[in-house]
């Protein structure tokens, strides 16, 4: 059984990685230092990568026979 390939290619996947940690790395740091809530956009912005991770890491591990007609 071969796995398909997801959409984002092996750079791609790299980068969003160290984007997703440096989004969470500073949303707790922007949070502690500053006196507004602009933090949160960092949260969004990491879980909007880690969706992005999360679905391409599915499109991986689906079958490449498998069809997408549900």
């Amino acid at each position: 059984m071969q796995q398909g390939s997801g959409f984002l290619t092996p750079r791609q996947r790299r980068l969003a990685w160290l984007g997703f940690l440096l989004a969470a790395i500073q949303a707790p740091v922007s949070a502690r230092f500053s006196s507004d809530d602009s933090w949160l956009f960092s949260l969004c912005v990491a879980l909007m990568v880690a969706t992005v991770i999360i679905a391409d890491d599915a499109s991986r591990r689906r079958p490449a026979d498998a069809t997408s007609a549900d």
